[in-house]
């Protein structure tokens, strides 16, 4: 057996199949609860911005897996690991990054645009993407191997899990919005519940690996998202000249729905612990550095309005 074997039978979450049924149901209501929360107006603003949502989007798809990969690479993740870095780079923004984006004085609409974009080609793309990043990684690709996933049948599940509700969503939001709107409130504390259901279980359940990596996971974690955070606001500075634009660039690249991630970990890709971890851990971390951050802000522009109406 390969060493990338053996880390993954060492840390691996056993999934039935009433275990992985219940999994999938909770990805897909995830991406219907998502997709209620989507607005005519968010498509509007695509139109009407585009070189701005274009930016944006290649940032979050194609800059932060990338900047991971080279991370990856360069401090010799573990391979368990790596594959959690790269799921979590494919993920679409999630949906915390619109408030957080308000606390921090960001374009609050560029934001939910942005976070709508990236959700839908996730839909369609999310399992490709991964797939595609992780190839670039001999070790993650390796670690899939050993897990023995079949790559056209994860394609296919996932993107049937994701695109339907993503479907179902979209036509409550555009034929009844009132109705959206309320399922849309009604559902978000129960997508929240699950996400945190499963954290939960994932650190009851992986005590001995938390043990073990714990004091590489959470540096990595931080590291990785100060980077998504960092990767985010250098791509507004430099293409979008737009401060507000700018700024919540930052957190549709460091806030991402890594819950949709989690679940595909325990779903799809056989539970792998070390991964499992790099994701839940990422879910909660990254809160706590978006809200910083935004706190930061605050401050920042509390302090430049001052110098400015001492100056005046």
């Amino acid at each position: 057996m390969s060493d990338a074997a053996t880390a993954a039978s060492a840390a691996s979450i056993a999934v039935d199949p009433a275990t992985q049924l219940l999994l999938s149901a909770s990805l897909a209501f995830t991406m219907l609860t998502v997709a209620l929360g989507i607005r005519p107006n968010d498509f509007r603003f695509v139109r009407t911005h585009p070189t701005s949502i274009f930016v944006g989007f290649c940032a979050q798809v194609i800059a932060l897996p990338i900047i991971t990969l080279l991370m990856i690479k360069s401090l010799a993740v573990p391979a368990g690991m790596s594959l959690g870095m790269i799921i979590v780079a494919c993920c679409p923004g999630g949906a915390m990054s619109n408030l957080i984006t308000k606390i921090g004085g960001g374009d609050a609409a560029y934001s939910v645009s942005l976070t709508m974009v990236s959700s839908v080609f996730s839909a369609v793309m999310l399992p490709i993407a991964i797939l595609f990043w992780v190839s670039m990684h001999g070790p993650a690709s390796a670690l899939i191997d050993d897990i023995d996933i079949d790559r056209a049948d994860f394609i296919r599940n996932t993107t049937i899990i994701l695109v339907i509700p993503l479907a179902v969503g979209l036509w409550f939001s555009w034929s009844r919005p009132a109705l959206a709107t309320v399922l849309h409130a009604r559902f978000m504390p129960v997508s929240l519940l699950i996400l945190l259901a499963l954290i939960v279980a994932g650190l009851m359940t992986n005590s001995d690996v938390i043990a073990t990596h714990s004091t590489r996971i959470l540096p990595l974690v931080v590291l990785h998202n100060g980077v998504a955070f960092l990767t985010g606001g250098l791509v507004g500075y430099l293409l979008l000249k737009d401060r507000k634009k700018s700024r919540a660039l930052v957190f549709e690249v460091g806030i991402q729905n890594a819950g949709l991630g989690l679940i595909i970990v325990m779903a799809e890709l056989g539970g792998n612990g070390e991964a499992a971890l790099m994701v839940g851990t990422w879910s909660i971390w990254h809160l706590i550095g978006g809200f910083g951050l935004a706190t930061f802000f605050r401050f920042f522009d509390k302090r430049r309005r001052i110098a400015t109406a001492t100056a005046d």
